[in-house]
C-alpha cells in the first residue's frame, strides 16, 4: 500500500512519537505583526510539541486569530520566523505548509453534497475517484455521519455541518490542524459534544493542533496547554489547571474565572485576611509577608458557626441549578461564592460565617491595571 492510499488512521498513527520523544513541531520565533502603525503581535515566541493541542485563549482583539492566520500562511509576519516540522515556512503559502483549518463558519459549499465537500481537497490533488470515495466514507464514519454522503448542507444541523468541516480537514492528513473558534455558532449542548469529538480525534490521530477560542471552559476541555494572550502578548502559558489555580497576574486571575482579591499578611503558619487566619499550605507564597491574595469562589463555604472575624451577611443570591451564586458582605468587601443548592438555601439578609479553604488561594504579585 502506498503512502497516498493509506487510511487516515494508518497515516496519523504512523507519525506518533514514542513517549518522551516529543519535538517542537510548530515554532514561532520573535514573530511580530503590524497593520500600519498598529502592532497586533509583539515579539511572540511559541513552541507546540508534536501531537499536542495548544489553545490560544484571550479577549476579543488580543491577537489570537492573527497568530492562527500567521501559522496558516494567510498573513505574513512583519518580523520573525515560523517553523513547521523543522522547516522555515515563513515565506511559504498555505498550500505549501501541509495545514488544514476548521473555521467558525464551516466554509462548506452549498451546491455540493457532503461527500463532495469532504472529498474536494483530494479531488484538487488529482486523487483517483475510487480512493476519494473510500476515504470519504471513512471520514464520515470518523465523525459519526455514516450514510450522509449524498445529503446537502441545508439538510443537516449546524453541529453536523461542523463535523463535515472536521472530516474535510482530517481526510487530507495534515501535519498541523488549525481551529478558528469552531464552536462559536453552536448551542451549549452541541458545543459540548463537538468539543469532545474534536479532542477525541485529535488525540486518536496525534495531530499537532492549534485552537483559538475566547471561551475558558472550551479551552480547558480540549487542551494539553493553554496560552493566554492580551494586547498581542503572551500573559501566561500552562496546563489548564495551573492557569486556574496559579494565575500569574491580576489579569490572569480575573480572565480565567471569578476571583475574590484581598490584602493579606502571610505568616509562617497562616495567611491572615482581615484578622481571619487560614492555615498556610506548605510552599505557599514563600518570600512574601504583605501581599495580595486571590481566592476562587468555590473555595469559600458558609456555616452557622465561626469566629467573629468570619461573620458575613448575604447580599444577593442567584439560583444556577446545581448551585447558588452568592454575594456576601464581609469586612466591608463584597465576595462571590458558590453554594451547593442541595446543602444550603441562603437568602438575602441571612447571617453566616464564612470559611476560606487554602486550596483555592493564590498570591498576586503584580499591581492591577
Amino acid at each position: 500500500m502506498s503512502i497516498n492510499s493509506m487510511s487516515i488512521k494508518e497515516t496519523h498513527t504512523s507519525n506518533k512519537n514514542t513517549a518522551g520523544d516529543k519535538k517542537h513541531f510548530v515554532e514561532l520565533k520573535h514573530v511580530t505583526k503590524r497593520f500600519g502603525t498598529n502592532t497586533v503581535i509583539d515579539e511572540l515566541n511559541l513552541a507546540i510539541p508534536q501531537g499536542e493541542m495548544v489553545t490560544l485563549l484571550g479577549p476579543s482583539g488580543c491577537g489570537k486569530t492573527t497568530v492562527l492566520r500567521l501559522v496558516a500562511g494567510l498573513e505574513k509576519p512583519t518580523g520573525g520566523q515560523i517553523f513547521i516540522d523543522g522547516e522555515d515556512v515563513t515565506d511559504r503559502s498555505i498550500q505549501q505548509r501541509d495545514i488544514c483549518m476548521v473555521f467558525q463558519s464551516y466554509a462548506l459549499f452549498p451546491h455540493m453534497s457532503l461527500g463532495e465537500n469532504i472529498g474536494y481537497g483530494l479531488k484538487m490533488l488529482g486523487r483517483p475517484k475510487d480512493e476519494i470515495r473510500e476515504r470519504v466514507q471513512e471520514a464520515l464514519a470518523l465523525v459519526d455521519l455514516d450514510g450522509f454522503a449524498d445529503r446537502f448542507v441545508d439538510q443537516i444541523s449546524g453541529g453536523q455541518q461542523q463535523r463535515v468541516a472536521l472530516a474535510r480537514a482530517l481526510i487530507l492528513k495534515p501535519k498541523v490542524l488549525l481551529f478558528d473558534e469552531p464552536l462559536s455558532n453552536l448551542d451549549a449542548n452541541l458545543r459540548r459534544s463537538m468539543r469532545d469529538k474534536i479532542r477525541e480525534l485529535q488525540q486518536q490521530f496525534n495531530i499537532t493542533s492549534l485552537y483559538v477560542t475566547h471561551d475558558q471552559s472550551e479551552a480547558f476541555a480540549v487542551s494539553d496547554t493553554v496560552l493566554v494572550m492580551n494586547k498581542g502578548k503572551i500573559m501566561q502559558i500552562g496546563a489548564p489547571q495551573t492557569l486556574y489555580r496559579q494565575p500569574a497576574s491580576h489579569f490572569m486571575a480575573s480572565f480565567m474565572g471569578d476571583a475574590n482579591v484581598f490584602p493579606a499578611r502571610i505568616n509562617s503558619d497562616s495567611v491572615e485576611i482581615f484578622g481571619y487566619h487560614i492555615p498556610r499550605p506548605q510552599g505557599f507564597a514563600e518570600g512574601y509577608q504583605q501581599s495580595t491574595v486571590g481566592v476562587r469562589p468555590e473555595a469559600i463555604t458558609l456555616s452557622q458557626q465561626g469566629e467573629p472575624s468570619q461573620r458575613c451577611m448575604i447580599n444577593k443570591v442567584a439560583y444556577m441549578g446545581p448551585q447558588y451564586e452568592v454575594l456576601v458582605d464581609w469586612q466591608g468587601q463584597s465576595l462571590l461564592l458558590q453554594v451547593n443548592a442541595t446543602q444550603l438555601q441562603p437568602a438575602p439578609g441571612d447571617s453566616y460565617y464564612l470559611q476560606i479553604h487554602p486550596y483555592g488561594m493564590f498570591v498576586l504579585a503584580d499591581t492591577p491595571e
